[in-house]
């Protein structure tokens, strides 16, 4: 039986799957359903960015991101970044100029979480030079970013799906975006 157990962990563990997907009392968990790929768990971190995740919750509870394209993937020389959160990627292609530059029109200033832009965290985009600038667009850390510390307020760490999270493609669909609460 024990051996059972540790296979079923090893599987679990290599779909990218984490134990922690239902949040503890207390905890707020995003969860970014992706077509044809799966599904990525978030931990917001409520205490340490609340004007960010109130924005981001805000948003998930709208309907926001739903049906929104992932528009922005590097990977290479080394993993990077996966950018979403662009509402113009509902309805223009995906190599529309435009795409990138899309908001929901409410700007939230920088806040200094304490976290860095290392692998699984989630950080919300800013326009260079302009940490106050950020609004909708998130990215999620491939690789150690530590040069955006200081520049995206780090708001959620990722807390399942990082196998999902590492073969999502540039203009792949957001099917569901759902905030639970412990």
């Amino acid at each position: 039986m024990k051996h059972l157990w540790t296979l079923l962990f090893v599987l679990l563990a290599s779909l990218g799957t984490s134990q922690a997907q239902t949040p503890a009392p207390g905890e707020v968990f995003m969860k970014i359903s992706v077509e044809n790929r799966g599904d990525v768990v978030v931990k917001l971190h409520t205490d340490k960015a609340p004007r960010t995740c109130a924005q981001i919750i805000r948003l998930v509870e709208q309907g926001f991101y739903n049906n929104q394209r992932v528009f922005r993937v590097e990977k290479k020389p080394r993993p990077f970044l996966v950018q979403m959160g662009d509402p113009l990627t509902k309805t223009k292609t995906i190599d529309d100029p435009a795409i990138g530059t899309g908001n929901s029109g409410s700007a939230i200033p920088y806040e200094n979480s304490g976290l860095t832009h290392e692998d699984g965290a989630v950080g919300l985009s800013a326009l260079p030079r302009n940490p106050n600038s950020g609004d909708c667009q998130f990215h999620f850390i491939l690789g150690p970013a530590k040069f955006l510390d200081g520049q995206h307020t780090v708001f959620g760490t990722v807390v399942g799906g990082k196998a999902v999270l590492r073969s999502i493609e540039r203009g792949d669909r957001i099917s569901s975006v759902t905030i639970l609460r412990g």
